[in-house]
């Protein structure tokens, strides 16, 4: 099939890529002209594993192709809108960019009409397809559809080839059609139903995941007051087949693009409708206060750390991406600062986005390089540079072996038995 997809990002580049992987003749359309440019010499904007490659393959295969023009794509038959809806001031979903694209999709339509499909894969609020569809009800043989992302950053390009599910949420039969039949050869589980009810499946599937994450970060507190391992206890949990191991990590917090502002855009949708989502406004609390209990447990080691050396390792909101959005280290380095240390710190690739916002913090070039000379070093984001280091070295290394494992992921018997202070999260 033809298939148009509007937006680069990171939603729309892997929805572009794996599209063109899998037979069909894809255009990916943006406004900014400089990352067309890059796009078109197989250049990806952002860091996803896999993706550059994969980007160049397909380009090479003459499947995929960008421009900054819509009407390139006027012989389309699935039109992708894939633009970003942040969050706005009020913690709704800015659908400005949405609503533009739909208006671009419009009046292309109107110029060159023929049998066509918009589908909406940006994650917005219940209803927004269906106000889609009014708003496009004047333009014969053009259909509306949801079909939600389930990317995961750092296994995006994987997760698009092999989804968990496809949910398709549309109101005609020809829809549907039309979607079974771009996704025709995909082995995943369909969940076929209304708009209304796709849009809510991601805003409750991200909800519901932020919700075990802040959890087992609560239950960490707990179990470090107790002396009790978290790891041992997650462990035990998710051996339980109705509770199952995923997302019970203990950690410093979520990050990203998508649990941050989709739990307050879903607050807000219940606000709106008379609802109180009790649970959901504790998971954003525990979210946001868990880097400050983190830091807590440096107290001990480091009483003042004015003018003590700081390491923080990791900045990326997870490993195998250069996503910094909400992540807990950026909190972590306010802190920092705000008291007086001297921040050194590392990260594979996302050092150079976290030193725009934080231009004091020493950037180092290895793992290596920021522990030297230091009193404490922190563990934010579990990069394999991060984790996997020599551990005689680096006690030789720090002015003072404090290690502060904020993802329960550095070898604790190991490092205790080199002569380190080891404190984990819900775990010593």
């Amino acid at each position: 099939m033809k298939v148009a997809v509007i937006g680069t990002g990171y939603v729309g580049l892997t929805t572009a890529v794996s599209l063109a992987m899998n037979g069909h003749q894809v255009i990916g359309i943006d406004l900014v002209e400089a990352k067309i440019v890059k796009l078109r010499q197989g250049i990806s904007p952002i860091y996803e594993p896999g993706l550059e490659e994969a980007l160049k393959q397909v380009l090479e295969n003459g499947t995929l192709a960008f421009s900054t023009k819509l009407q390139e794509a006027a012989d389309a038959d699935v039109f992708f809108v894939c633009v970003g809806t942040p969050e706005a001031a009020d913690g709704t979903a800015d659908l400005r960019y949405l609503y533009s694209a739909v208006a671009a999709i419009e009046q292309m339509h109107q110029a060159s009409p023929k049998r066509r499909v918009v589908v909406v894969k940006s994650t917005v609020p219940v209803g927004t397809g269906d106000k889609v569809a009014e708003l496009l009800s004047g333009c014969g043989e053009l259909s509306v559809a949801s079909n939600p992302e389930f990317l995961r950053e750092g296994s995006a390009l994987y997760d698009a080839l092999a989804p968990s599910r496809i949910v398709i949420g549309a109101g005609e039969p020809e829809t549907r059609e039309v979607m079974e039949e771009l996704y025709k050869g995909v082995d995943a589980p369909r969940v076929v139903t209304t708009r209304a009810n796709a849009e809510l499946i991601k805003y409750a599937s991200n909800a519901f995941l932020a919700t075990r994450i802040s959890f087992m970060n609560e239950l960490a507190r707990l179990s470090a007051a107790l002396g009790t391992d978290i790891v041992t206890i997650a462990h035990g949990m998710g051996l339980d087949s109705r509770i199952g191991p995923e997302f019970l990590r203990a950690g410093v917090g979520y990050g990203g693009s998508c649990f941050p502002k989709d739990t307050i855009a879903l607050l807000q949708l219940a606000a709106q409708n008379g609802i109180s989502l009790g649970i959901l406004e504790q998971v954003r609390k525990v979210n946001a206060t868990q880097p400050v209990w983190f830091l807590q447990q440096l107290q001990p080691f480091v009483p003042d750390c004015r003018g003590k050396r700081i390491a923080v390792l990791g900045l990326a909101f997870k490993p195998d991406t250069d996503d910094i959005r909400e992540a807990p280290s950026l909190a972590v380095l306010q802190a920092l600062e705000e008291k007086g240390a001297a921040v050194f710190a590392y990260d594979p690739i996302a050092a150079d986005a976290v030193r725009q916002k934080f231009p004091n913090v020493t950037y180092t070039k290895t793992a290596e390089e920021a522990v030297q000379g230091a009193h404490a070093a922190l563990l934010i984001t579990e990069w394999k540079e991060c984790v996997q280091l020599d551990w005689e070295q680096v006690y030789q290394k720090m002015a003072q072996p404090v290690l502060l494992d904020g993802r329960n992921a550095w070898p604790a018997k190991i490092v205790k038995e080199a002569g380190f202070r080891y404190v984990g999260v819900g775990k010593s």
